[in-house]
């Protein structure tokens, strides 16, 4: 199939002056921050290598990127060890990369998280990485049903935009992965991408085509099922947001990702793992909170433009539910 462009990223016309502030907005007003409500859902980066090099992935990931180091599974079970110590209200553990299916320990790992009695979740391009592990998924998944959650990443309902940001010869591996993945009776999610001028709701008309055609269940008008992320561009120009923003938008900030997720990376070279307070920002270090979970449970100054245009306008999560 032809290759087709993308549309092209909009002018970078964020003000300079903006998101420097932890305390205030650039016009002096007190910047919200967001409270830990609950530590819900854990992420583990599992590194930034994949194998894919994707044209507009947030964390850059690719074949060479190794910023963050393959996470393994001791550091894991000490996080899992600090949830059953100190009781924390942790219910979901989500993989993300990178490729997570590259880590050599990410199938200990995932059948640690299990065997505790917690959720998991893995995004993954259900690709080969992925398909190399059939056997050993088969076997969680008939101990452990649905509390294993596979989220595939499918950027369009159509061949033509998938591999537009993916590459060419993408398309179909992830497409049999996914309906792998759905003949064996996993419970399956997908992620998809707002390239196009379509609207959410054309877009989940094309992905309801799509899933029906390759007979998988995935509800494509459910949020959580399919979820459509915003594109993420930190030189765009967007308002940064208030203590006042939440009544404007009535909008609670417990339903902004920080209140109740974290997410642990190593990055290279590191002696240790850290936790930082947000899946979409592994590189900022003022998102950086701490070796613990303890240490990471304080409150989040949303001084970021993605904290704006993804959390709070854009209305996006990683969370399962």
């Amino acid at each position: 199939m032809d290759q087709i462009a993308l549309p092209p990223v909009p002018a970078h016309t964020l003000d300079p002056r903006k998101f420097q502030d932890v305390a205030c907005t650039v016009a002096g007003d007190r910047r919200a921050q967001v409270a830990l409500t609950a530590l819900e859902t854990l992420w583990f980066n599992t590194g930034t290598l994949c194998n894919l090099t994707c044209q507009r992935c947030y964390i850059e990931s690719s074949p060479r990127n190794d910023l963050l180091a393959y996470l393994t599974r001791d550091e894991v079970r000490a996080y899992l060890d600090e949830i059953a110590r100190d009781r924390l209200p942790t219910r979901m553990i989500g993989f993300t990369g990178g490729e997570p299916f590259m880590n050599p320990d990410i199938m200990p790992m995932l059948a640690d998280v299990l065997e505790r009695g917690l959720d998991a979740i893995v995004l993954t391009n259900a690709m080969k990485p992925m398909t190399h592990h059939r056997n050993e998924l088969l076997k969680l998944q008939a101990r452990h049903g649905n509390r294993l959650t596979i989220r595939v990443s499918l950027d369009h309902h159509t061949q033509a935009v998938h591999e537009a940001e993916r590459g060419t010869r993408t398309w179909q591996p992830t497409i049999d992965g996914l309906v792998w993945l759905a003949r064996n009776g996993f419970a399956v999610h997908v992620a998809g991408r707002h390239f196009t001028s379509e609207t959410d709701a054309e877009l989940r008309a094309g992905y309801a085509l799509l899933f029906a055609a390759l007979d998988v269940p995935v509800d494509a008008f459910d949020p959580v099922q399919l979820m459509l992320f915003p594109e993420m561009d930190a030189t765009r120009d967007v308002p940064e947001i208030t203590d006042s923003c939440w009544g404007i938008l009535k909008k609670s900030p417990d339903s902004v990702m920080c209140a109740s997720a974290r997410m642990v990376v190593k990055r290279k070279d590191a002696a240790a793992p850290a936790v930082l307070a947000c899946t979409l920002l592994p590189y900022d270090p003022r998102f950086e909170m701490g070796a613990t979970l303890a240490e990471a449970s304080g409150a989040v100054a949303l001084n970021h433009p993605h904290c704006a245009a993804f959390c709070v306008l854009g209305g996006a999560s990683c969370s399962r539910g």
